[in-house]
């Protein structure tokens, strides 16, 4: 309930938005509560009634791969949906053409044509090479009308009980293909459970007090609940990826719990320091949350950023992550507040042992005798931090982009399995092959396509090639193309630059047919090559943007210089960790990854634009505490002491429960779900462990006053932004006497 504690106003006539806010929810929060709840309810209505499927859709405007979709889409309209392959091994001596085995897979494809949403199924035994060279393996193609996506639950479970009950002794069954994959992608519950069993942990211990440590869990839930309905939503706008929801929790959960831990430290600090509860919360919402508004803005607007990589996939991705930040910071000024005023001081209730119990003076805390000693020997301590730094960042220089296959996937998948087998009987290139579509306007010559077959066929690292099919009106022909190598090899992504570059342009010379190539494994070559591209210009423009943006806020030109290379210094650390655990697969057996393979493509700018927000709000927490200190005595040594002993402890918080929810991820079977919750892991870690700890305060130390630098000409042209509110009077209420 609000308090009725005496209070007098301070500086009411200069409150801002927020604390104009605040006061409205101390005085009504059982009505803002409620409005909240309802408000969830009706988006969860919407969404339920009105919401979309999340589906793997890689187009790529203006790409060679993509006008091979479309071209083929549009010719070869009967094999446009997505397929799946049944997979046969038998130990027989006579192989699967045994009369006892050839009646049990001719039995299973026949069944097979019957199930829901199967409009065909190619037999092994009149499929041309469908059948291994020794006779063991074989397979069959299930054609399905729509897309992988598109494919209901209940018909992918028709399938694979099929494949349950087909297995016999002595004839070994497996289904694999887009339709299977694509339905494997479902993502655990134990991994949100883990994290925030881990996160009630590291709260309990942080705040020492169970009703403390409710409250950021409530808030990051309420914002996570909020920002995957929305997104759900969306994804009938946007073409949202089946990992979506596994990558929005992640990191859901992760900036919900960090968002609301800075407000609710900040409202039990000015407790402490005599306020009542609603000048708490005024002030909490004032300054620490004007924090979260600023980081979240960040975060928010770099993710949108990613529009500009001019793919629709990677967009998508951008848009539900900025859905659920939005939401977790729209929470956590908006409804935490009422919760702090309705729980006032019984925040305290319910201690537990730890450092978190009791309010430590600054000069006793970790932090201030941390920078104490860093002060002594700044150079030896910046030095240090900067090539550890270095070393982790280093594999960095071996990175490869591009997109891991089923042959990355857990041992206990299905498409696994498929994946294996096919590799043993058909080869490695047979799990990704290429689709050459070629158009010819008033009909295909034959003399021509013959020798562009043929001229594909002789080329180096090529294994086979089937015959032209042409469409009905023999405008159009597909032609497929195994390589040697398996889909994510680098020796795929060169056969497919050679054929483009080389092969093709020299076989059909002058002549006026055309040939695209495309298939799946093309297709993430042209996502790579794409992302490469624009990644450079991405960085830029997020680097320049937040650099005026704390120039604005601290009125210092080193200051978001000096953010802007530890925060590179941090990512590039993440990404050093990814290539060696992932593509040279150091740990591999301890951290569960078999199969070694490269790092997806849109990983490194989705990466960058997540965490450089995060960053920047350890950033703005910390230095604004010391520009504080700064601003009351004019001394930099003493201000850094005193801001990292009022921030250290917060912060190490913070950045463990993010670390470790992000950690939590890594149980998630799907490989790109472990590499962005190990990547976002590691970056946060060395962010606050060594940035934030060592060589921001080592970096501040060895400048000085240098710190402050900001030239009149440019103060005079970059805006002021007002972050934590420091130049206005406290706006909240004081203890009477």
């Amino acid at each position: 309930m609000a308090t009725n504690e005496p209070r007098r106003r301070r500086g009411v006539g200069r409150e801002g938005p927020l604390a104009r806010w605040t006061h409205v929810v101390a005085h009504h929060p059982w009505r803002v509560v409620a409005g909240w709840v309802v408000a969830i309810a009706a988006v969860a209505v919407i969404a339920t009634a009105a919401g979309g499927r999340y589906i793997d859709a890689f187009t790529i405007p203006d790409a060679e791969s993509q006008a091979a979709v479309d071209l083929l889409e549009e010719r070869f309209p009967s094999q446009a949906g997505d397929s799946a392959t049944l997979v046969v091994e038998t130990d027989s001596q006579a192989g699967v053409t045994d009369p006892a085995i050839r009646a049990r897979v001719e039995a299973l494809v026949a069944e097979a044509a019957t199930l829901p949403e199967v409009v065909g199924v190619a037999s092994p035994y009149e499929t041309p090479g469908a059948v291994s060279a020794d006779g063991r393996i074989a397979y069959a193609t299930v054609q399905y009308a729509v897309g992988a996506d598109e494919v209901e639950d209940g018909s992918v479970d028709a399938l694979t009980a099929l494949v349950d009950r087909s297995e016999v002794a002595g004839l070994r069954v497996e289904v694999g293909g887009q339709v299977i994959s694509s339905s494997e992608q479902a993502v655990p519950a134990s991994s949100e459970l883990v994290g925030l069993a881990a996160a009630v942990v590291i709260m309990l211990v942080a705040f020492g007090s169970v009703v403390a440590m409710g409250m950021p869990i409530v808030s990051a839930l309420a914002g996570l609940g909020i920002g995957l309905l929305s997104i759900t939503l969306a994804a009938r706008v946007f073409d949202m990826s089946s990992f979506t929801p596994a990558f929005a929790a992640m990191i859901g959960l992760g900036v919900g719990i960090d968002y609301a831990l800075l407000v609710v430290t900040r409202f039990r600090e000015d407790l402490r320091g005599g306020l009542t509860v609603e000048g708490a919360a005024v002030r909490a919402v004032e300054t620490a949350g004007r924090s979260v508004i600023f980081a979240g803005s960040i975060v928010v607007i770099a993710l949108l950023g990613l529009f500009s990589v001019g793919l629709p996939f990677v967009a998508a991705i951008g848009v539900a992550g900025a859905l659920v930040v939005a939401a977790s910071v729209l929470v956590a000024v908006g409804l935490l507040p009422a919760l702090l005023v309705l729980v006032g001081r019984n925040i305290e209730r319910w201690s537990v042992p730890g450092p978190g119990r009791r309010a430590a003076a600054v000069e006793t805390t970790v932090g201030y005798r941390l920078v104490r000693r860093i002060q002594r020997r700044p150079l030896a301590g910046l030095g240090a931090g900067v090539l550890f730094m270095l070393v982790l960042a280093a594999p960095i220089l071996d990175l490869r982009l591009g997109f891991g296959d089923n042959g990355n996937n857990p041992e206990s998948f299905r498409s696994r399995q498929a994946y294996d087998l096919l590799a043993e009987g058909f080869g490695p290139g047979f799990n990704g092959p290429l689709l050459l579509a070629v158009e010819q306007p008033g009909g295909l010559d034959p003399a021509t396509l013959d020798g562009l077959t043929a001229a594909i066929g002789a080329a180096e690292g090529v294994a086979a090639v089937s015959p032209a099919m042409p469409n009905p009106e023999n405008d159009t022909a597909v032609i497929t193309v195994v390589p040697t190598t398996s889909p994510q090899d680098a020796e795929t992504d060169a056969l497919i630059g050679r054929l483009r570059d080389e092969v093709i342009p020299a076989s059909l010379g002058g002549s006026p047919m055309d040939a695209y190539v495309g298939g799946a494994t093309a297709t993430f070559v042209d996502i790579g090559d794409r992302i490469t591209e624009r990644l450079p210009l991405f960085i830029g423009v997020v680097l320049g943007l937040s650099i005026l943006v704390l120039m604005a806020v601290f009125r210092s030109v080193v200051i978001p210089l000096k953010a802007a290379v530890m925060n590179l210094l941090s990512v590039g650390a993440a990404y050093g960790v990814l290539v060696a655990v992932f593509q040279w697969g150091w740990a591999g057996d301890l951290l569960g990854i078999d199969k070694t393979g490269p790092i997806e493509s849109f990983l490194p700018m989705m990466l960058f634009a997540i965490l450089f927000g995060l960053s920047m709000d350890y950033e703005v927490f910390l230095v604004t505490r010391i520009r504080e200190a700064y601003l009351k005595d004019g001394n930099t040594h003493d201000a850094l002491a005193h801001g990292l002993g009022a921030t250290g402890r917060v912060i190490l918080a913070a950045g463990a429960i993010m670390a470790a929810v992000f950690l939590a991820f890594f149980l998630d079977p799907t490989r790109v779900i472990k590499e962005f919750g190990l990547g976002l892991a590691t970056a946060i870690v060395v962010d606050v462990a060594v940035v934030r700890m060592i060589l921001v305060p080592a970096a501040m130390e060895l400048l000085g006053e240098r710190n402050w630098w900001f030239p009149s000409w440019l103060d005079r042209r970059i805006p002021r932004l007002d972050v934590e509110g420091e130049r206005r009077p406290a706006p909240a209420f004081a203890e009477a006497d």
